[in-house]
């Protein structure tokens, strides 16, 4: 990323070499000499709010964080989940496309393989779920939320006639198009595109891990209600929390807990919710929650 300053450019990266050899103070210092030189380019009032958080300056870093957003208003960086974590700004609309796509955009390269080392579990264990609720069926028409580079569709290849994949990033799409799973692909945030798609056109809908970058799943529940056929299944899985509601995680991933993934399906019949773990972080298991549930559209699905 460039300013159009080559001073602030070059204070903005040794900013970054200092911050990572852990030298904050230093780095904090370059950071604000770019950000006067470019007082628009976000990276380095990004990268100010971040030293000095490690500081202990929790004020600074907020204010820092402020700049970041008023230079980049589609917050490519991410700086109003920031915001959230500092308690200074209001979870529920942190998360904003742009960064989701930047992060991921950026991930794709090495995506699978970071995976793998953080013993990635989610589409395997959504794919037991499913062929527990519907043993040995294929399905005509299934849709993965979120589909990244395709790791969910790999798994569940065997059991669709027509898959169908839809997330926000083109690099992470580039990955999964390369490996030949999909029937088609869409570059499309979730909800735009499940408004955009025919009522009751999906057998089944998998999210792996997707929702943990959506606040409330209510109105993506509510979408995928509408695109399932009555009787059809949505399968997911979230990061979880022992306590009630959603949290901003220090991951910068939410976490849903238990009851709020029960009163999210209300136009479903929740057949299954489970503890699981579907990944690790820090070594350390991520708690996390498995969902089955099946569209209830008519009094036959009821129960």
């Amino acid at each position: 990323m460039s300013s159009g300053d080559l001073v602030a450019d070059r204070r903005y990266r040794f900013g970054c070499d200092l911050l990572a050899r852990g030298d904050v103070a230093d780095a904090a210092d370059l950071f604000v000499q770019a950000a006067e030189a470019a007082p628009k380019f976000a990276p380095a009032w990004f990268a100010l709010g971040e030293a000095r958080e490690k500081l202990g300056d929790r004020a600074g870093a907020a204010d820092a964080f402020r700049q970041a957003l008023d230079a980049d208003p589609a917050d490519s960086c991410g700086a109003a989940l920031h915001l959230a974590r500092l308690c200074a700004a209001d979870a529920a609309s942190a998360m904003s496309p742009a960064y989701v796509r930047t992060l991921f955009d950026q991930y794709a390269p090495r995506f699978d393989a970071a995976l793998a080392s953080l013993h990635y579990q989610a589409p395997s264990r959504l794919r037991a779920a499913v062929e527990r609720a519907r043993p040995n069926m294929p399905f005509d028409s299934v849709l993965d939320l979120g589909c990244g580079t395709g790791l969910a569709g790999a798994a569940f290849r065997p059991l669709a006639r027509h898959l169908t994949g839809v997330d926000l990033s083109p690099a992470m799409l580039a990955q999964a198009r390369a490996k030949h799973i999909y029937d088609r692909l869409e570059t499309r945030d979730l909800l735009d595109f499940l408004a955009g798609e025919p009522r009751g056109v999906y057998d089944l809908v998998i999210a792996a891990d997707a929702f943990v970058y959506v606040h409330d799943l209510a109105p993506v529940a509510a979408a995928t209600a509408r695109a399932l056929r009555s009787g059809g299944l949505l399968a997911f899985t979230v990061e979880t929390h022992a306590r009630s509601g959603i949290e901003l995680g220090e991951t910068l991933r939410f976490r849903h807990g238990a009851d709020h993934v029960r009163a999210t399906l209300g136009a479903f019949r929740l057949i299954e919710l489970s503890a699981v773990t579907t990944r690790t972080e820090a070594k350390e298991d991520v708690p996390g929650l498995l969902a089955v549930a099946i569209a209830a559209t008519d009094a036959s699905c009821q129960g």
